[in-house]
């Protein structure tokens, strides 16, 4: 998975940038075929904004959150993201796998 960080208006600390791998790589136990991750932190005011855009096979899945904590910010991007990873998985998995039984069952 390739992670790539922008600050708008921000410094990318390196506790920030461990921060960010530690819940991006929960994504990716869910999900094995993530091509690129881009992250965007800014600061508005009194609101940090959190924006990312992944690339998986077949669709890019985006989400924004904001929130006066960065940290809390991040926790909430990465909730909405896995939500969406696992919303694509379900949709573009094998739907095949199972055939077999229901045809087993209607015959007997």
């Amino acid at each position: 998975m390739n992670l790539q960080l922008t600050g708008h208006h921000l410094e990318i600390t390196p506790a920030l940038r461990e921060y960010v791998l530690s819940k991006f790589s929960r994504i990716s136990n869910h999900f094995d075929h993530v091509i690129d991750v881009k992250v965007t932190m800014s600061v508005e005011k009194l609101a940090q904004k959190v924006e990312a855009t992944l690339h998986v096979p077949g669709n890019d899945l985006h989400a924004t959150c904001s929130d006066e904590n960065m940290y809390s910010a991040i926790d909430m991007l990465t909730d909405k993201l896995d939500r969406q990873v696992l919303k694509h998985k379900e949709k573009h998995g094998d739907h095949h796998k199972s055939g077999g039984a229901v045809k087993h069952q209607l015959s007997s």
